[in-house]
């Protein structure tokens, strides 16, 4: 049994994100307290095993790396929206509950459709939270809405929870999306560790109890598909310039998280505005 210690790290996330500077909840040997719907606060780290903890270092000072790298670039995401791509007077404001992206960036979505894009981290409480929400969301959005899913790439940690996102999706096994969430903050399993052949050892005995058998796993686990989609979304956490998760991004033209929408429910019911105001365009 591996000891556990204490990481004396909190989760450096506030009231409705988790910054690049997050440590990953740590993992404990028993079942810890399922996180709620509604995150108000961030909690403090479980205790961790030794090898949790050193994934957790590993994960701040790759994060570190590159924090304090600022451009003028930056300053784009203040410029005003034309009028144009403003939604009309209400409920919601620019620069409120909203911030534009200028220039908007490129999607990959088919004519008369309009991505919505969610970056997330199986690590973060608050995109644990969300989770439900988006679910739900998910079932009842307008089918012109493309909903993408893309895991955040700062650091190794944040890569290997990626490589099972897109592993399982490759699999066609996203029904375990939530219990990888469950996994993590429900069991107290990091399913990422100081070294990748233990992180590979973790991930496939997740899969093999859910189902998945190991040879299918592995194949898909170093294929082709799983590592073209982790370049993508290194990509895209590069080009989006990601800060935080969750945060979720309509038609590369606007950006938006819980905070700013005033919690999950709100934030989907400002996604469905933000992407009905695209598509009259």
């Amino acid at each position: 049994m591996l000891r556990a210690i204490l990481t004396g790290t909190l989760l450096a996330c506030g009231l409705m994100a988790c910054s690049r500077d997050a440590s990953p909840p740590a993992t404990t040997e028993a079942p810890a307290a399922a996180a709620p719907a509604q995150a108000p606060t961030a909690a403090p780290a479980p205790a961790a095993t030794e090898e949790a903890a050193e994934a957790a270092q590993a994960s701040q000072e790759s994060a570190g790396e590159g924090a304090d790298e600022k451009t003028d670039s930056s300053l784009e995401r203040l410029a005003s929206l034309p009028p144009a791509d403003e939604l009309p007077g209400g409920r919601w404001k620019s620069g409120v509950n909203y911030t534009p992206i200028v220039p908007g960036q490129p999607t990959n979505v088919p004519a008369g459709k309009v991505e919505v894009l969610e970056v997330f981290w199986y690590g973060c409480g608050h995109c644990y939270a969300l989770e439900p929400f988006m679910t739900s969301w998910e079932k009842s959005k307008p089918d012109y809405i493309e909903f993408v899913r893309v895991p955040v790439m700062w650091n190794p940690v944040n890569a290997a929870h990626a490589r099972l996102y897109y592993t399982l999706q490759a699999l066609k096994r996203l029904d375990l999306h939530s219990k990888v969430f469950d996994e993590i903050h429900t069991r107290g399993n990091m399913l990422a560790a100081n070294d990748e052949a233990r992180t590979r050892a973790l991930q496939l005995a997740f899969a093999k109890a859910n189902g998945i058998a190991e040879a299918d796993f592995l194949r898909e686990y170093d294929g082709f598909y799983v590592n073209t989609q982790l370049q993508r979304a290194e990509e895209i956490t590069r080009r989006y310039r990601v800060e935080a998760t969750p945060v979720v991004y309509v038609a590369g033209k606007y950006q938006t998280d819980i905070g700013m929408a005033g919690g999950q429910k709100e934030l989907t019911q400002l996604i469905n505005a933000l992407a009905a105001h695209e598509k009259r365009r």
